[in-house]
């Protein structure tokens, strides 16, 4: 091999490695580029990302399934201070309430709130609360959670001779009671209307619930319309999660039997009234012949 020949060698070569070391270089650059991009344009998704979050979270909470936070004592042993409960909104939509059932309602214009909440002391810390009610994290002012105990019809009173609550004459068994706690402290017998509810915490001695209002408008009962939803599930904490079911005590068929009944009453009464005025009627058309 000439020194011509060897000298060629050595220059191609060379070449060949400047161009892969530009290769690499350019991969590497590129690659770079492409990450620095990825990032620019996550951090600029993010916030779009971050209000698409919320405003499906609001129109899910608005409409099917809300966070409640447990404020106070008034639901123990059910129910726990700082507990979180999911509230089911659609499912008075397709059923009624029933006796039972746990349900959140509004008391705005009506009842005292149950804990005092202080003023925020400016809209930003404002926001963030009706952002942390909204989502369970904090508790609402003017939200409460109570038993379901009588719907309209029904005539709810206290007490029997073993001092027991009854719901049209028909004693329930509150194995859910606060242990120690009586069904209650006081007397009372109450007419549920139309449209309206008794409502009662588990924690009889602390609980501020239809009791607490007898003198009010409705004779303690709450209206129907102000109902958010059914509490069905607690999801926090974690070691306390179960479901809420209607206890056996308010499946009981003589329960049914008397609300059947007691629905009945006007409607029989009308025919007891009707039957002796048509009679009367007849007598004298037959009289008069």
């Amino acid at each position: 091999m000439t020194s011509e020949d060897r000298e060629y060698g050595a220059v191609s070569r060379r070449s060949v490695e400047d161009e892969v070391d530009v290769v690499a270089e350019d991969t590497q650059k590129t690659a770079k580029d492409g990450k620095d991009k990825k990032k620019g344009s996550f951090w600029k998704e993010l916030p779009v990302l971050v209000v698409v979050a919320l405003v499906l979270a609001l129109i899910i909470k608005t409409f099917v399934i809300q966070a409640f936070y447990i404020p106070s004592e008034s639901m123990e042993n059910t129910l726990l201070t700082n507990d979180r409960v999911l509230v089911n909104k659609l499912v008075y939509r397709v059923r009624d309430i029933e006796r039972g059932d746990v349900v959140v309602f509004s008391g705005v214009d009506s009842w005292d709130p149950e804990i005092d909440l202080e003023e925020p002391p400016n809209p930003v810390a404002g926001f963030f609360r009706w952002v942390g009610t909204a989502f369970g994290v904090v508790p609402g002012e003017k939200d409460y959670i109570k038993r379901v105990i009588g719907v309209a019809g029904d005539t709810v009173k206290c007490c029997d001779d073993k001092g027991r609550v009854t719901v049209n004459g028909v004693p329930i068994d509150e194995a859910y009671l606060y242990p120690g706690d009586v069904p209650s402290q006081s007397f009372f017998e109450a007419k549920v209307g139309e449209g309206r509810l008794w409502v009662m915490g588990d924690h009889r001695l602390v609980s501020l619930d239809s009791r607490s209002h007898l003198g009010d408008p409705g004779g303690g009962t709450i209206p129907v319309d102000k109902v958010i939803g059914r509490a069905f599930v607690i999801v926090w904490p974690f070691s306390r999660a179960t479901t809420l079911p209607i206890p056996d005590t308010f499946g009981q068929p003589a329960l049914k039997a008397a609300a059947a009944v007691g629905g009945a009453a006007p409607l029989l009464a009308g025919f007891a009234g009707a039957v002796p005025l048509v009679l009367w009627r007849r007598r004298r058309r037959l009289s008069g012949r």
